[in-house]
């Protein structure tokens, strides 16, 4: 029997110019598709922070015990700070999931996460244990047909499942669409694009 997962935490970054030292990190606590908290912090352009980062959100916060699950944009933020999936989710103890649109071009990552210098393999080493990004079939009463996703601490089936009861209508969770509008309001002053 799947879990039924639908208290989690959605992080994102902040839109940030090129010279950026600092991003801004927001992560939305959602209860299935209702907005219940928003969590904040910085993490370091291209660095190695984001894992200590979201684990200290997430404990720090009087949300801690109703988050179920956590789930990220992508594998990275602030450029190439690469999040430990494995060690987040061991951490907090609580599956993490992380979701996108399309399929990586991971041979296009490894270039461009090579061309950021010192430590860069070790970054690819943990892009490499989140493990192939797998597809997921979406229903048709959303605006995408699939989602890729990466996974620790649940099965294919609690990602789906995941997916769907945080899913309002379009290809991305809803506290993953918040985060981003959030993230790009506080930072630019208005948020643009979509999540």
């Amino acid at each position: 029997m799947a879990r039924r997962l639908s208290n989690v935490v959605g992080f994102d970054d902040a839109p940030f110019p090129r010279h950026a030292r600092e991003v801004r990190l927001i992560g939305t606590v959602c209860a299935r598709t209702r907005l219940d908290g928003v969590l904040s912090s910085v993490v370091t352009r291209d660095g190695d922070d984001a894992t200590d980062r979201m684990i200290e959100l997430v404990r720090g916060s009087h949300f801690d015990g109703h988050i179920q699950a956590v789930l990220l944009q992508g594998i990275a933020v602030a450029g190439f700070n690469v999040v430990d999936i494995h060690r987040l989710s061991e951490s907090l103890e609580r599956p993490v999931l992380v979701v996108a649109r399309r399929a990586p071009n991971l041979e296009a990552i490894r270039q461009a996460l090579e061309r950021t210098g010192e430590g860069w393999d070790a970054k690819w080493r943990l892009i490499e244990a989140a493990g192939p990004m797998e597809r997921l079939a979406l229903p048709p009463r959303l605006l995408a047909s699939e989602v890729w996703v990466q996974r620790a601490g649940l099965d294919l089936v609690e990602a789906l499942d995941l997916c769907l009861v945080t899913n309002l209508h379009g290809a991305l969770p809803e506290p993953l669409r918040l985060a981003h509008l959030i993230a790009g309001g506080v930072t630019t002053g208005e948020s643009r694009g979509r999540a």
